[in-house]
């Protein structure tokens, strides 16, 4: 086990000194900006964090990406990396000390932790593969929870809010593809989105949507929080519109009904067995 005891004693005011403070402040800004409500809408589900820590095997973890904390295993020696000022200062109760940084340029020595994790983080990344590149890196094994976007972007909401579409994250964002291209793939693992989801990520609430016309919940859902205002109170204002006459329920009303939904989502496991 690699314990990174060091790393476990150094803030990551250090650390960020070693990075592209430039790349670390540009990543940061999107985050700083649409992060703020993170801590009342995304809160961890653990459904979908025992299929995560249930394939990270032993060892110490680096989270990259982390946000403001969900799906950060305990226990076990941990450090996370994160460029937000404002999701790293979300981070209450977390334990795990937090280094300020990116994935395209993780401010650790070759080999410094056993498993490197990623969670709904790489569409963000200025660069993925390189990012996929730095966890190969710094980690034996590599675990990411991603979305297939030829899937997630036949998700009825955007019926609602189609300029999601022509956003940075969502112009040709990483999937499986490009996962394999850069990691030592083994598998891919589905993960099926419960209809009492307790994290409002993007498809969170694929058989409540009235929870798409909550502010908070579409400031904790990046596709939604990074419109241009005029784009979001039209589709909210449409969708309200459906959900009064009744014409959702008529098209897509089956899904209250469902237990689970396949939204896309993925776990991707690589490098050492």
């Amino acid at each position: 086990m690699r314990a990174a005891g060091l790393l476990a004693r150094t803030s990551w005011r250090r650390f960020v000194s070693l990075c592209d403070r430039v790349a670390v402040d540009a990543a940061g800004d999107r985050y700083d900006t649409i992060g703020r409500s993170y801590a009342k809408t995304r809160q961890e589900d653990p459904r979908i964090a025992e299929q995560i820590y249930s394939v990270l095997g032993g060892g110490s973890v680096l989270n990259v990406g982390v946000g403001s904390g969900n799906y950060e295993p305990t226990g076990r020696p941990v450090v996370a990396v994160e460029p937000s000022l404002r999701m790293l200062g979300q981070r209450v109760g977390r334990p795990a000390p937090a280094v300020r940084g990116v994935g395209e340029a993780l401010p650790f020595a070759d080999l410094s932790f056993d498993v490197a994790m990623a969670v709904l983080t790489i569409h963000h990344w200025s660069n993925p593969g390189a990012g996929l590149r730095e966890m190969a890196r710094v980690a034996d094994r590599q675990v990411v929870f991603f979305f297939e976007p030829l899937q997630t972007h036949g998700f009825w909401a955007l019926e609602y809010f189609p300029a999601a579409l022509s956003l940075p994250t969502e112009q040709d964002p990483p999937g499986e593809r490009l996962i394999a291209d850069h990691l030592e793939l083994h598998a891919v693992r589905p993960v099926l989105v419960p209809r009492d989801c307790t994290d409002g990520f993007g498809v969170a609430f694929w058989a409540r949507p009235e929870a798409y016309l909550d502010p908070d919940v579409q400031a904790g859902m990046s596709w939604l929080a990074m419109l241009p205002e005029t784009e979001r109170a039209q589709g909210s204002a449409l969708l309200r519109a459906d959900l009064d006459s009744g014409r959702w329920d008529s098209r897509h009303g089956h899904l209250r009904h469902q237990d689970v939904f396949d939204g896309g989502y993925r776990i991707a496991v690589a490098g050492a067995q």
